[in-house]
């Protein structure tokens, strides 16, 4: 194979959110940049899809909204396992951040007075979501992409990383390997420091909001080369997903729908929310998440298996202007949401799992960072919507200024060759006529953890999990893979599996370690939450080694 290789004194994984915030302020720091994603740069990420709004606290709209009361509702709605530092910094930084997107270019809704608009999103105490329209994560993207380009950072698309590289001591990560999708030459990165921000993992699921890289590539690759991952178990399935048809199942419906009014009704046409929660649709995504799949479960979804969302009792001028994504979105399909409901199911859409940082964003390994959802700790077991665009500003920067004023005082150094030459002697090896065809393995990987390990879990399927997924860990190894050069989709996906299954188990280990229901995770063998027992995150790392980190209530801080 064709080897490509690049300097640079930071490198960033990812060019989403979080990583183009990243890349941008580590270029006014004075680093040389290169940000390098697996799909088209500032397309692939989840960023460009979210829909609803940013979470900053401005009282623009509430007066009495306060940085506390954030605070509060961020660690009410994570069933108090975040880590408060954390959301310290993510509420205090966030409206910042906010101005510095609007200096780039990108703007957000206003009121008559040309103060900025809030609107009402689930398990919040006042209006303090941000947004333009149903369009948010977009028009960031826009503002982000346009100074990117500003600073001159280099971006390179279409190059799926596979391995982080240590030094020749094995102490430090000097840089990080991959191939190109576009004809399959060997890519290698030497870097100073190294920023993972390639999201989450949507897809190891089949029904899904995100975009169709997110397979937890980034957290997988941070694992091996030992960085300790945190609060595997919780993954977040938003209540409202597109049903039909097939080709836009999953697809998000923001949850700006419900923040605008939108109502929830089952085939009895009842609305429903208010036998499960007093604030109804705008309770918090894990509560109403449940309680849809329990309407449907009861026999009070619709043939398809979901149940309506409908904004037909609202002024079609508000429809029109504050949904307008949601408007074409449904049009395309046949539906006019002014006169008739969505039809609706949850969908796998956030990770609050993934690598663990501290508050410089720095992981346990030397050299290498993380920020944007292949982190974990700021949102605990269950994220409120409006705190992830938030998320990927506040510490897509701070993971920039952190990184490179490690590159200032970093030299550039040598990979372990035979790291090297090893991932290249596995990727050429994958390349052969195997058994098993590498997207029918992923298929059943879907297959397995919307069974088992989805909105609802127990011991014996947990359990039942992980035998499955060892059984299609023998069959990696026996993969059918094309060794056509030209946009080898039958490797990307080869290597995505082999990955997907690892964090696949480690999100089912983490699930029977908690034996208790807390925020995403719920369990029906352990329907309640224990706090005297699992007030507490479990860490993980390749060494086997499970670790605890103690959380607090209100009453403890």
């Amino acid at each position: 194979m064709e080897i490509k290789e690049y300097t640079c004194d930071v490198l960033v994984i990812g060019s989403g959110g979080a990583g183009c915030k990243c890349g941008i302020v580590a270029s006014k720091e004075g680093q040389d940049v290169i940000i390098v994603s697996k799909g088209l740069t500032f397309k692939s990420g989840c960023t460009m899809l979210a829909e609803g709004g940013y979470n900053a606290v401005f009282g623009y709209v509430d007066d009495e909204d306060s940085l506390q009361l954030h605070i509060q509702d961020t660690l009410k709605g994570g069933a108090f396992l975040n880590d408060l530092k954390l959301v310290y910094k993510l509420v205090t930084e966030s409206p910042k951040r906010l101005v510095e997107l609007e200096s780039y270019g990108s703007l957000f809704d206003r009121q008559e007075d040309g103060r900025l608009n809030q609107r009402a999103f689930g398990g919040q105490s006042y209006r303090r979501t941000c947004f333009k329209g149903d369009q948010t994560g977009h028009e960031m993207m826009v503002g982000l992409k346009e100074e990117v380009i500003r600073e001159g950072v280099e971006t390179h698309g279409e190059i799926m990383i596979t391995k982080l590289l240590f030094d020749k001591n094995h102490t430090k990560i000097v840089g990080a390997m991959g191939f190109s999708l576009q004809d399959s030459s060997i890519v290698i990165y030497h870097s100073k420091t190294t920023v993972i921000a390639s999201g989450g993992c949507g897809w190891l699921y089949p029904v899904t909001s995100n975009a169709l890289q997110k397979t937890g590539d980034g957290i997988m690759m941070a694992y091996d080369v030992g960085a300790d991952v945190m609060d595997m178990e919780m993954v977040q399935f938003h209540p409202t997903g597109m049903l039909s048809p097939k080709s836009r199942r999953g697809v998000l419906i923001t949850e700006a729908v419900r923040g605008e009014g939108g109502y929830l009704i089952n085939t009895n046409n009842e609305r429903f929310m208010i036998n499960y929660d007093p604030r109804q649709e705008l309770a918090t995504r894990d509560i109403v998440a449940r309680s849809i799949y329990t309407e449907i479960q009861e026999g009070r979804g619709t043939n398809d298996g979901g149940v309506y969302l409908s904004v037909t009792h609202l002024p079609d001028s508000q429809v029109h202007k504050k949904l307008q994504t949601m408007v074409q979105q449904f049009k395309d399909v046949g539906v006019d949401i002014t006169k008739e409901p969505m039809e609706v199911a949850p969908t796998a859409h956030h990770f609050m799992g993934g690598v663990r940082i501290n508050t410089d964003c720095e992981t346990n390994i030397e050299n290498l960072y993380a920020a944007g959802e292949a982190s974990s700790g700021v949102h605990g077991a269950n994220r409120l919507g409006g705190n992830a665009l938030a998320d990927t500003q506040v510490f897509g920067h701070i993971a920039g200024l952190s990184s490179a004023k490690q590159a200032q005082n970093t030299k550039l150094e040598t990979p372990d060759e035979d790291m090297i030459s090893s991932e290249i002697s596995r990727i050429e090896a994958i390349c052969s006529e195997g058994k098993y065809r590498p997207q029918d393995i992923k298929t059943k990987i879907q297959e397995i953890m919307w069974k088992h390990v989805a909105i609802v879990r127990d011991e014996t399927g947990l359990k039942q999990a992980e035998i499955e997924l060892n059984k299609l860990e023998e069959m990696t190894s026996n993969m059918n893979v094309s060794k056509i050069r030209e946009y080898n989709d039958d490797l990307v996906v080869a290597l995505e599996v082999i990955s997907m299954i690892k964090l696949a188990k480690l999100i089912v280990k983490s699930a029977l370690l908690r034996k208790e229901s807390r925020g995403a995770h719920y369990r029906i063998d352990y329907p309640e939450r224990n706090d005297k027992e699992y007030l507490k995150s479990f860490i993980l790392n390749k060494n086997g080694e499970i670790k605890t980190v103690e959380r607090g209530l209100f009453t403890d801080y």
